[in-house]
């Protein structure tokens, strides 16, 4: 992030409330830690005899301690000591914890694991707790204070450099920072901590809220801050000893550890934002979102539940955007069902995220037109999308919350979106549960995602798009990893819902002989784009679904011929060449082919194709069906 860009992300964030206020308590704190020494220094330490113990008034706000001493000066004067005793606590807390966290790195394993073990069980602790064990250790007085609160701040941050750096030390630049001979402190300092430094910075600027409210607690119990030096800890234990005299006295440094407290916290909260919006800034970086290749789209049905027009899905890189969905159009009629097919990388889920408004930052959705049953999915309330739009994902496993029971989870959905009871919720689940003809769903309802067979946790899946009343059903991948009579049974229960509750079905394969079978329309997709739109058993004629037909195994393909096969491999989405992205593998190539792309045309009814060269291939017969059966 340049300095501009960075000045523009603290000016968004300081405009936000959270932001604002943050800045104004950090700027009062700072402006008394630095003047109120100067200005008010003389007046807070000025005995007078005359004013022992006095209560509020004109001349004291807040009344006087046992020697006649201001008792609001003395708290605008202590800000210096007690903000930076806490900061200087928090600065060697977190070097400390850096040290602790990244030491079993470099230490021999025996060693690394019983320092970790050591980290594990000092976190088990409470931090007042530590601290008040490392003030017996250190002694009595600021200076053992500081240390003590430092090293019972340590352990929790030794245990976030850890988690933070574990999860950096399996990225593949480490890995190749290895292979290159890069020594472990070197690993460590050139890599490993560059990359965890953000939520460092972020979780010490709250932690220094937690360093002043611990220091105030122990110079209150009289092992912190000694005389003739005060801070607010030590100004607040004054003001009890005669709080049943004059309790205002406690009043001004338990206020003063409360504001400057929450400067810390929302400067931390403030800063956590800033961070957060370099992704977004990093859209910006990456400029302008390159032109989508037109496409000729189909005027859809009056009554079509999905429009899709021109949709393109990018993400921000350091070299420009990478566009892996450049410019799909099609449309969904109610109880229509149909197939997208493709290799893997084509672009098929990332098509049914966004459809389903599920690409999170920092990626971008655009497109001309995207309408959910009418209206824009970018504007459809979340209610709407939760009970008519169901997505049915590729692995139920992870898609299933695997602490929590299957019924539950289901049930959350009417819970959220239909206001039903606990109750009714999970009654209605139980009864979706057996509407996939899960067996014993009642019972089964009461299990955990582990207890069901992979056929049973896709029904199970099915049967939570059912929860509300789907208009369309998106399946990516439903059948994959799955033995051919689960296959079957999937599809069938596809089929059935179709039937039963009149949704249609947005089926993505990878296997076109499924397709072929489920559904009466297909989309071929490759290198992020529609390369032909047809009927299903209508004759292919982009060269592409032609290759994919004919890699397709059957009961009638001849087994002393060798399998067919498509030369080379799909491009990477932010490697597509000028021209057809399927001309490097396409045995019909032209010049023209590898400098123009070709737009998805309409070439008969039902049928777009984008191709140069289009031929007429069948696409589906009865061989096909019976070898997907």
């Amino acid at each position: 992030m340049t300095a501009r860009r960075r000045g523009a992300a603290w000016t968004a964030a300081l405009r936000t409330p959270v932001g604002a206020c943050s800045a104004v308590l950090l700027a009062v704190v700072v402006v008394l830690a630095v003047v109120a020494p100067l200005v008010w220094g003389d007046g807070a330490a000025a005995i007078d005899t005359d004013a022992i113990g006095q209560g509020p008034s004109g001349a004291h706000p807040f009344g006087t301690d046992s020697l006649g001493r201001d008792l609001l000066l003395r708290t605008l004067v202590a800000t210096r000591l007690s903000i930076g005793l806490a900061v200087l606590a928090t600065a060697i807390g977190v070097g400390v914890g850096v040290v602790l966290g990244t030491l079993p790195s470099v230490l021999p394993r025996w060693a690394g694991r019983l320092l970790t073990a050591a980290v594990d069980i000092a976190v088990a602790f409470p931090g007042l707790l530590l601290a008040l064990f490392f003030a017996v250790i250190f002694g009595v007085g600021t200076q053992g204070a500081v240390l003590a609160i430092a090293f019972a701040m340590a352990p929790a941050f030794a245990r976030l450099v850890q988690t933070l750096s574990a999860s950096v030390s399996g990225r593949d630049f480490i890995a190749a920072a290895r292979v290159s001979g890069v020594g472990r402190v070197r690993l460590l300092a050139r890599h490993v901590l560059p990359n965890i430094g953000e939520p460092l910075v972020v979780n010490a600027t709250i932690g220094a809220g937690s360093s002043l409210l611990a220091f105030a607690g122990l110079s209150f119990l009289g092992i912190g801050v000694q005389a003739p030096d005060y801070d607010w800890g030590r100004l607040l234990r004054e003001g009890l000893d005669g709080i049943y005299v004059s309790p205002v006295a406690a009043l001004a440094p338990a206020a003063a550890v409360v504001l400057a407290g929450l400067a810390f916290n929302l400067v931390g909260e403030t800063v956590a934002a800033v961070v957060g919006v370099r992704t977004r800034a990093s859209r910006r970086s990456a400029g302008p979102l390159p032109a989508a290749t037109p496409a000729s789209a189909a005027e859809p049905a009056a009554d079509a539940v999905l429009v899709v027009e021109n949709l393109r899905v990018a993400f921000p890189g350091p070299n420009g955007w990478t566009v892996p969905v450049r410019g799909v159009s099609f449309s969904v009629r109610p109880g229509e069902a149909i197939g997208v097919v493709g290799e893997s990388g084509s672009g098929k889920s990332l098509t049914a995220l966004a459809v389903s408004r599920l690409i999170e930052a920092p990626g971008v959705v655009t497109a001309d037109r995207l309408e959910f049953d009418g209206k824009p999915v970018d504007k459809a309330p979340d209610r709407e999308l939760g009970t008519a739009l169901a997505m049915v994902f590729q692995d139920p496993m992870t898609s299933f919350n695997p602490a929590r029971r299957v019924g539950r989870q289901l049930a959350e959905v009417s819970e959220q979106h239909h206001g039903l009871s606990r109750r009714a919720a999970f009654a209605r689940a139980v009864d979706r549960l057996a509407a996939v003809r899960v067996p014993a769903a009642a019972r089964r309802a009461r299990q955990y995602p582990h207890e069901f067979s992979g056929g049973m946790r896709q029904r199970a899946m099915i049967g939570m798009g059912l929860m509300g009343q789907p208009k369309l059903v998106i399946a990516d991948e439903p059948t994959t990893a799955l033995d051919v009579t689960v296959q079957r049974q999937v599809l069938r229960l596809l089929a059935r819902t179709r039937e039963a509750e009149g949704a249609a079905i947005l089926l993505i394969s990878h296997d076109i002989a499924v397709v072929s079978q489920t559904c009466e329309r297909m989309l071929v997709m490759y290198a992020g784009r529609v390369v032909e739109d047809l009927p299903t058993g209508s004759p292919a004629q982009h060269p592409y679904t032609r290759a994919l037909l004919a890699t397709t195994v059957d009961l009638d393909t001849d087994r002393d011929e060798p399998l067919a096969v498509i030369p080379g491999r799909p491009p990477e989405p932010d490697q597509v060449p000028e021209g057809c992205a399927f001309a490097a593998r396409c045995p019909l190539a032209t010049e023209r082919c590898r400098d123009e792309d070709p737009a998805l045309e309409a070439t008969a009814d039902g049928h777009r194709v984008a191709c140069w060269h289009p031929q007429v291939s069948v696409l589906s017969g009865q061989s096909h069906e019976e070898g997907a059966a």
